[in-house]
């Protein structure tokens, strides 16, 4: 497997950046394989599976190729098991938030049995693992904002400034000063955009590997966007994708262009409270799929002839997330046996009833979706759509708001798919588009769909074919959606 390894570093091969890393002997600097630095000999060079293996080896990260600013690997959106669910929990800031126990308290496992299997997988345990992301979140804070140092620490989640100091040493070998002169310019390929923290936002390059389907990414959040909280603005080809985000500190704006970039999305996030960086920069990150691995996608699916077309067609298609799980489970209900536009406006019913509005509106963004727990007992009187149905929203409300049914990032997918199916009025469909958006599994097919029938029948598909796409079957639907016409759809 090194010597495979090798040859992607050798060949600089950007389709492999994030899926692991490598470290010279020689320098003490780690790198992603695309790396536009000489090539070292193979008898020096050692490879990790993540950036923080690297770190905790004692290996620096490369100033020219910035390899803590890669995608996420793919893998950890494939695996169900516990380090695919704790590798998720942790980019999401849990261990900042809650600490080692709390994490193992999510997953269900003892702290030890935890820590023993992250250390064999991916070569450190969960505290080098957040201690990497908070240096990341750091160096972006240092290149883009004109905080204070002190600010910046407990922002990116240390615990004190001199923690801070040692880490952004050991990682960067660099003081944090010198790591705030080096700022990459506005053309750097693997820097965030320099500019001040304040009416522009926090301004992120949000990286993805391979093709992007932008356009269709954009199509599919414009078809569902709700009054109040999204908005997508400008005209096709640059628009800009706006929405509030419910974060756990304090409500937030979230903007995205659809431009792409040499391999990223211009992204600028309004915080309430700059300790919501990390959390609000994955949420983006999921919605928008940039982890994604678009050419095992295409290895697999292109394969079949009825698919084949359809994937040469567009490259890069993703499959949108959820940027709020919550959020995407109840739009999910109301969007049960309606058109995409009804349940739309159904969507813009409760946050007009029930939103919480913004502490200040920002153009066409006023409120944040009303959480589980107001829905939970809320008459929902004012939707106009049957009772049962009503009923299904707040059933659903109240076991997100006791923890009944989970939904946060490391959710086991099987037992959350069942605990969604034991809930009255929710059915496989429902339960498996929440499973694709709101968990970001890959691999979910709605047979029943009828836009997927008729994706189907467009394409020359048959039921049968769909075994062989595993395990990236949302893909596979949303290329048979595109196909179809996915407006027709019944679809939330």
């Amino acid at each position: 497997m090194g010597d495979v390894m090798y040859e992607a570093v050798c060949s600089r091969d950007a389709r492999f950046d994030g899926e692991f890393f490598f470290g010279v002997a020689t320098t003490g600097i780690y790198c992603r394989p695309s790396c536009p630095a000489t090539t070292p000999k193979r008898k020096n060079v050692s490879f990790f599976p993540t950036a923080a293996a690297a770190q905790h080896s004692g290996f620096r990260a490369c100033r020219r190729c910035r390899p803590d600013a890669v995608p996420g690997s793919a893998a950890w959106n494939t695996r169900a098991d516990v380090v695919g669910r704790a590798m998720r929990l942790i980019s999401d800031g849990v261990v900042d938030r809650e600490g080692v126990a709390g994490l193992a308290a999510r997953l269900g496992y003892s702290t030890r049995q935890m820590q023993r299997q992250l250390n064999a997988e991916v070569g450190a345990g969960p505290i080098a693992l957040a201690r990497a992301q908070r240096a990341h979140t750091a160096r972006i804070l240092l290149q883009t904002t004109s905080m204070q140092a002190a600010e910046i620490a407990f922002a990116a989640g240390f615990a004190s400034v001199r923690q801070f100091n040692d880490t952004i040493r050991q990682i960067y070998a660099v003081t944090p000063s010198e790591l705030r002169a080096a700022k990459p310019g506005p053309t750097s390929r693997y820097g965030s955009v320099a500019t001040a923290h304040g009416a522009g936002g926090i301004p992120l390059r949000l990286a993805y590997r391979g093709p992007y389907a932008a356009a269709e990414v954009f199509d599919y959040l414009a078809a569902r966007a709700l009054t109040g909280i999204e908005e997508i603005i400008g005209a096709p080809g640059k628009r800009t994708y706006r929405r509030t985000l419910d974060l756990p500190h304090a409500p937030g704006i979230a903007e995205v262009g659809e431009k792409c970039g040499d391999g990223w999305l211009e992204c600028h996030l309004h915080l309430g409270d700059l300790r919501d960086l990390t959390t609000a920069t994955q949420r983006m990150r999921r919605l928008f799929d940039l982890d994604a691995d678009p050419y095992a996608v295409t290895e697999r699916l292109g394969a079949d002839p009825a698919l084949a077309p359809l994937v040469e067609r567009r490259p890069g298609l993703r499959a949108p997330g959820a940027a709020d799980p919550h959020e995407l489970a109840i739009r999910a209900v109301l969007g049960q046996q309606v058109s995409v536009a009804a349940g739309q406006q159904l969507g813009n019913s409760v946050v007009t009833a029930y939103g919480r509005p913004l502490p200040t509106p920002s153009g066409a963004l006023t409120h944040v979706f009303p959480d589980a727990g107001t829905l939970a007992g809320a008459s929902l009187a004012e939707l106009g759509m049957p009772e049962p149905r009503r009923a299904t929203v707040r059933t659903l409300s109240g076991a997100l708001a006791d923890g009944t049914v989970c939904l946060d990032a490391g959710a086991d997918r099987d037992e959350t798919e069942k605990a969604l199916l034991d809930l009255r009025g929710i059915g496989p469909w429902t339960a498996g588009y929440v499973r694709m958006r709101a968990l970001g599994d890959p691999d979910v097919l709605l047979p029943m769909d009828v836009a997927v029938q008729a994706g189907m029948r467009h394409s020359g598909a048959e039921a049968v074919d769909a075994e062989r796409w595993r395990p990236w079957r949302s893909y596979a639907m949303h290329h048979l959606w595109n196909a179809a016409g996915r407006h027709c759809a019944p679809e939330a």
